[in-house]
């Protein structure tokens, strides 16, 4: 895979909160930028088609691969956002082993996986005070109680909580 699929392949699940099978799914009209907005087209589980929106982040690294990508064998053929070597559609496989690449080449000990990039951003945006209707939403999950994993309390959240409480002075 050509290093400019990586850093876009690399930041959808933590940017995007794509599951990497959402993201080899994609093709080039799923991806909708003006100059200031954009979004994904996601045909998640369920045939369920959702918008999410584009970071920031996000946008430099589509613009490069855009650029890059009609250089790639059946590039007018293929509707394949991402394509593989031989000018098919890229598999989740081989999209997996984009992140076990990375991690490897910084010499990261953790297991790095799309999933652990969409479990960061779940994470991200419950702590960061996004409601869970919202964050399920993005990431297309069907039910609430999915999320419950990414906003299990600190225990500074705990100690936290406490200091709402009224006190008798």
């Amino acid at each position: 895979m050509a290093a400019r699929t990586r850093p876009l392949l690399a930041k959808l699940p933590f940017y995007a909160g794509l599951r990497i099978g959402d993201a080899v799914a994609l093709d080039l009209d799923d991806v909708r930028m003006s100059a200031r907005k954009g979004f994904f087209r996601v045909f998640g589980k369920g045939g369920k088609v959702r918008e999410v929106p584009i970071h920031a982040e996000l946008r430099d690294p589509i613009n490069a691969w855009l650029d890059e990508r009609p250089k790639w064998k059946n590039a007018g053929i293929v509707p394949a956002l991402f394509l593989s070597r031989r000018g098919s559609r890229l598999t989740a496989r081989a999209a997996s082993t984009v992140f076990t690449s990375i991690a490897e080449a910084a010499g990261l000990d953790d297991e790095i996986t799309a999933h652990v990039g969409r479990h960061t951003f779940f994470t991200t945006l419950i702590r960061g005070g996004v409601d869970l209707v919202t964050a399920a939403e993005i990431g297309g999950h069907a039910r609430l109680d999915t999320l419950r994993i990414y906003a299990q309390p600190t225990d500074d959240d705990k100690l936290a909580a406490l200091d709402h409480l009224t006190v008798d002075r």
